[in-house]
């Protein structure tokens, strides 16, 4: 699919958001000021019990708080993120390398798991403009795209491109609507931000998320 840019305002309103840290108040702190993430008294919120294992993988799991958000919305019960965690390892959507660190999120493994597991048809664009992308999101679909994380301070000069996956659920006056699990106001829940400043972020990858009919 090649979907030509498309200017018509889409707003998916109500789509509930997830940090990658328990607290969504508490990311700048986590992500920037390198406090403990097991500090905030929310944790454990996402289904993890073993401090050492959330402080590992929450800043790994943007990609699956996403997914949480997209389940939400369309009324798909699933685990906690622990639970989606621990059936993305089996299904090959993280691996872990020799030197202690992780591969992914892998968006074909990815892909092939949503679908099997929870009936959300998913495609992925591997070079694809962000207003293309935009232009697949409808009252039915969403996109998970990377972008690098420095777009939670957008007035900011950035190093890099992707690395990072954020849900787009809105398109309208030349930008998007997202969410950024590891954003901070107003960059993080709902935020807008025109195309040419998101093309600064964007990897020209993400999977498009469509509900089950």
């Amino acid at each position: 699919m090649n979907p030509v840019q498309d200017e018509t305002t889409v707003r998916n309103h109500g789509v509930p958001y997830f940090s990658q840290w328990g607290s969504p108040g508490w990311v700048a702190r986590i992500a920037e000021d390198g406090v403990d993430p097991c500090g905030d008294p929310q944790w454990r919120r996402s289904g993890f019990d073993e401090p050492n294992a959330y402080r590992f993988w929450a800043q790994r799991l943007c990609g699956l708080a996403c997914l949480e958000s997209a389940l939400d919305y369309w009324g798909i019960a699933h685990g906690t993120r622990a639970d989606l965690l621990e059936a993305a390892l089996r299904h090959g959507v993280y691996r872990m390398r020799e030197d202690g660190g992780v591969d992914g999120l892998i968006y074909r493994p990815f892909a092939d798991w949503v679908e099997a597991e929870f009936g959300v048809c998913v495609e992925v664009m591997t070079d694809e403009a962000i207003e293309d992308t935009a232009a697949r999101v409808s009252a039915d679909t969403l996109a998970i795209v990377s972008v690098s994380a420095e777009i939670r301070r957008p007035e900011r000069p950035n190093q890099e491109r992707g690395g990072h996956l954020i849900l787009l659920h809105g398109r309208g006056d030349g930008g998007v609507w997202f969410h950024n699990p590891s954003g901070v106001a107003p960059y993080q829940a709902d935020a807008w931000l025109p195309y040419e400043t998101v093309a600064r972020f964007h990897a020209r990858r993400g999977m498009a998320l469509t509900r089950p009919a």
